[in-house]
């Protein structure tokens, strides 16, 4: 490599690190970034979220003198009683009094409601089948999924409670029959795969599962957006360049293969400077107090990355960001227009798309399967599947190292297919020529 290269290399980044739309576009997302990660804590700050939510229900002092098991009345005190044993009560029981007939009752519990007495009500109607009364919360918003399910939740308990305090039960049997179960899940290796849980280790947590899950997702995302920018922005400075007729006078101090890969490698600088902006801007806003509980709270934590699953990742990360800007690169070159050019990379997008879908929608749920399996395979999709497949499972050793071989080729023959095809397409002006006319050329050059 001499001296040109460098200064291709050198010269794109700074011009674009340089740029209004560069540094404006990096404030902005890692401003979204900010208010996304900080969201649930903003939304629960303005919304009123742990705050108790007043329920209304009938105080009928007919119930009272009934000796059954489950009254209305006999309900809510029974849910008043297990909401008051929560550190922060989600829901508190208010008892309206009876105005006397079923449709005053209606009427009394509605203007509680439009007084902001309570946020809703609920009604108990006699189950003779089931032994407890069929419950209906009623309320003005369209789905309270919240209070509906906490309700939901607190009344089995109560029900639960009720028929085992009746039942006889001593102290012991009714802890143990109260008691949750506690399942725990490790990730094991049956035949020696490339990830840390192999035959005679530990295996992985639950924790260091989730932390895989988060590390995948974090570099599927990057990974996506490293493409479908830095493939845009390579693919259009080219054609930019064409069009001004720059071209003709780079190609004259700096040889076509240089200028290209010089590009290729500039916008990679420019790309990993942004990405590196956002990590710590993500870090940043994850040791935030409100978020650092939260995360502490599921056995989050930075320090339970795994190396190995990180350093493939990496190397992963750059196989399939060279492989992808090889391609723009070469599209850009035969489009002499820029209204031209976001159809000609459309194929190359969808393909980083499919690959990106393929792992979202169907291999975090299903790392193993053979979708996963063969796409790990095919060079375009290798990038996310793999990723996938040794953060969620754990392939063998010689399918990760053979998907990385079948890449590392993939992107030597790419490489040399689209430095033929710039070196013929940079010069080729009017109309986009057809593949016909493509190949035609870089037989002549």
């Amino acid at each position: 490599m001499n001296s040109g290269f460098w200064t291709v290399v050198g010269f794109t980044a700074k011009n674009k690190m340089r740029g209004k739309a560069f540094l404006v576009t990096t404030l902005i997302i890692a401003v979204i970034m900010s208010i996304g990660i900080n969201l649930p804590y903003i939304i629960s700050h303005f919304s009123g979220e742990g705050k108790t939510t007043a329920v209304g229900y009938l105080d009928s002092t007919a119930d009272e003198a009934k000796s059954e098991m489950f009254t209305s009345t006999k309900i809510a005190a029974m849910l008043n009683k297990y909401y008051e044993a929560q550190e922060k009560p989600e829901l508190k029981l208010v008892p309206i009094a009876e105005a006397g007939s079923a449709e005053e009752n209606e009427k009394a519990l509605k203007r509680a409601v439009a007084d902001d007495v309570v946020n809703g009500y609920i009604e108990f109607t006699p189950d003779p089948a089931s032994g407890f009364p069929a419950v209906t919360y009623k309320s003005e918003s369209l789905m309270e999924s919240k209070v509906s399910q906490s309700l939901k939740t607190a009344l089995q308990a109560v029900k639960m409670d009720g028929v085992i305090n009746n039942g006889g039960l001593s102290n012991e049997l009714k802890a143990l029959l109260t008691k949750p179960i506690e399942l725990n899940t490790v990730q094991i290796s049956s035949s020696g795969g490339a990830g840390t849980g192999a035959i005679g280790g530990q295996g992985k947590s639950t924790e260091q599962q989730g932390m895989d899950m988060a590390t995948v997702y974090v570099i599927i995302f990057m990974l996506f957006m490293a493409i479908m920018i830095s493939g845009q922005m390579i693919a259009s400075e080219i054609t930019a360049e064409k069009s001004s007729r720059v071209m003709e006078i780079l190609i004259t101090s700096v040889a076509p293969l240089k200028a290209m890969f010089g590009k290729i490698l500039g916008m990679f600088l420019v790309v990993l400077t942004q990405l590196a902006v956002y990590v710590i801007v993500i870090v940043i806003n994850m040791t935030l107090p409100q978020n650092a509980d939260k995360l502490n709270e599921f056995g989050i934590s930075l320090d339970k990355i795994d190396p190995v699953l990180l350093v493939y990742a990496i190397l992963f990360f750059l196989t399939g960001f060279f492989l992808f800007a090889t391609l723009f690169a070469a599209v850009g070159s035969i489009v002499s227009r820029t209204e031209d050019l976001g159809q000609a990379v459309l194929p190359i997008t969808m393909l980083s798309l499919a690959g990106f879908y393929i792992c979202m929608f169907g291999g975090l749920n299903s790392p193993g399967s053979m979708l996963m399996k063969v796409s790990s395979f095919i060079p375009f999709f290798a990038p996310y599947a793999m990723v996938v497949r040794l953060g969620l499972s754990d392939p063998p050793l010689w399918q990760v190292w053979l998907s990385i071989a079948i890449l590392l080729v993939t992107i030597l023959v790419c490489g040399w297919l689209s430095a033929k095809i710039y070196r013929a397409g940079v010069l080729m002006y009017g109309k986009k020529p057809s593949m016909k006319e493509v190949m035609k050329a870089m037989r002549y050059r």
